[in-house]
């Protein structure tokens, strides 16, 4: 009981550090799943509709971003990414020091990754979409992008969301990894208290409480929105 006792609220305890820790996770990875969205929808149409150059460099993106380890790009963007800003900063005349944060460098690191991965999602399921739909609209005389957005889009994300869901489960995993900037997430944190109290089976299972809690009620809310798609289709009576 007195092991437990420290993940309690009162003043030996480390549950108000541990339940900030996991909103820090929850906010790293939403904001990493939100760059990654964006950046496969783009991916996702110069792999499509792009000219030879766009698919080149989306194809490019893809095979790069899905062939480096995670944690290579989380260092290239911490340590990296404050080299770059020094000597940005520097030639614009502005004072030191120059530095970026592990928030920052984290967020954009596994946004890009997950960016990769969510194009592929994002491109297969807009090629789903039938041919006919797309040439009604076409006929109509609706405009590339009203086409994207009143047929494509919407069609395209009814496929999209189960893969989606699954690359946000990942996005909640790899998040584990910005701790190594020295940003206090869960992992982060766990590996903190269990250090100081040498008590390491019960924070690191207490962190892996936390992030299935995330990812449970994650895959929740996925199937809730699945199901709210597929109303009125016949898979969604199933």
């Amino acid at each position: 009981m007195e092991d437990l006792a420290l993940l309690g609220f009162g003043p030996d305890g480390w549950g108000k550090v541990l339940v900030q820790a996991g909103l820090m996770t929850l906010a790293v990875s939403v904001a990493a799943f939100v760059v990654g969205l964006a950046l496969g929808t783009l991916i996702a149409w110069g792999r499509v509709s792009g000219g030879g150059m766009a698919r080149a460099l989306a194809h490019g993106y893809t095979a790069v971003m899905r062939g480096v380890p995670e944690i290579l790009v989380i260092y290239l963007f911490y340590f990296g990414g404050r080299q770059v800003v020094t000597a940005v900063g520097t030639a614009l005349g502005f004072p030191g020091p120059f530095d970026i944060s592990g928030f920052m460098a984290g967020m954009l690191a596994i946004g890009l990754i997950s960016g990769a991965n969510q194009a592929e999602v994002l491109r297969g399921a807009w090629q789903a979409v039938p041919k006919g739909t797309i040439e009604a609209g076409r006929v109509v005389g609706m405009s590339r992008f009203t086409l994207f957005r009143r047929v494509i889009a919407p069609q395209a994300l009814v496929t999209a969301l189960p893969g989606l869901g699954n690359q946000w489960q990942s996005v909640i995993k790899e998040s584990a990894l910005v701790s190594v900037t020295g940003l206090v997430e869960t992992m982060r944190q766990v590996s903190v208290a269990a250090g100081t109290t040498q008590e390491h089976f019960l924070f690191y299972a207490a962190g892996a409480a936390i992030y299935l809690a995330i990812t449970t009620l994650s895959d929740q809310l996925f199937r809730l929105a699945e199901r709210h798609s597929l109303r009125g289709h016949q898979q969604g009576g199933m």
